[in-house]
């Protein structure tokens, strides 16, 4: 149960998706925490990739500043050979289950890592297993984003950008699929933890059949509302949602500095959306 007291309904504004340094993001949970409250969000979710860490710091110093944080997770999977992006909400992250499926997730994402840095070797981009160690003291999980970093850092290309587009993108050269969770273990994984599952970002899949098939599972909800998404695509998802009766998520997907192009609570949820998902106490 989530108290919302003194919140203003009205102007209520819920970024259901961010990520710490826990993952991919540059910022730490109390920070994120304190640019929400700066920018006037009424809640947030953190969902980071494939850990719940983040919320050992963030769930005691949200309910010092007396703010809504609701628990969020995000968990890649493979259906057809694409990459499917999964938020689950509401999770009991003391879910024994779930941390064991974290340490999983992360397992599989390091072999990932290794096999596309054995794909860069090719260009004499010299990246080693050590380099992504170091990250791992400070991130739960790393994965394209810090290697792209690290390409950055070493001169190798101009922009975290080209290192996506060139060499570390879906199906680039460089790009290693590794061994994923299907959609149905990663759903099942979510309910069995007592949370709600929504497919992220579905325009970034670009395409409308391949969507449908995937909403065939056992989802909760759509990510209708996404960063800097065109309102045209927005209303499109809003539809899909509406005639399956699925529960509408939204958010920035923040991540920092790590894409500074995509402020915090660019993208959010109404109160009305946001009780849907979420036991709210008023």
């Amino acid at each position: 149960m989530h108290s919302l007291q003194n919140v203003n309904l009205d102007q209520f504004k819920a970024d259901l998706h961010s990520h710490t340094y826990y993952s991919d993001g540059s910022a730490s949970p109390k920070e994120l925490i304190d640019h929400a409250i700066e920018i006037g969000l009424s809640a947030l979710s953190i969902t980071d990739h494939d850990t719940v860490d983040a919320y050992v710091e963030a769930i005691p110093y949200a309910n010092q500043k007396g703010f809504c944080l609701v628990s969020g997770v995000e968990f890649s999977a493979i259906f057809k050979k694409r990459n499917v992006h999964i938020l689950g909400y509401g999770l009991d992250i003391h879910h024994p289950f779930l941390h064991s499926f974290c340490r999983l997730q992360q397992s599989r994402r390091k072999d990932r890592n290794l096999r596309m840095l054995e794909k860069l070797k090719r260009f004499r981009f010299e990246i080693s297993e050590n380099d992504l160690e170091e990250l791992e003291k400070l991130h739960r999980t790393v994965g394209r984003p810090h290697i792209a970093n690290i390409m950055l850092q070493k001169g190798y290309v101009r922009s975290i950008q080209e290192a996506f587009s060139i060499y570390l993108g879906d199906g680039r050269c460089c790009y290693e699929q590794g061994d994923t969770a299907s959609i149905d273990e990663v759903i099942d994984v979510v309910k069995q933890c007592r949370g709600k599952v929504f497919l992220a970002h579905p325009h970034l899949l670009q395409d409308g059949l391949f969507v449908k098939e995937v909403l065939q599972h056992d989802f909760d909800g759509i990510e209708c509302y996404y960063a800097r998404c065109p309102k045209e695509k927005e209303r499109r998802w809003l539809k899909i949602a509406k005639e399956r009766s699925l529960l509408i998520s939204g958010g920035s997907d923040y991540h920092g500095t790590m894409k500074p192009h995509i402020p915090l609570g660019c993208s959010w949820i109404s109160f009305e959306d946001f009780s849907r998902i979420f036991s709210v106490c008023l």
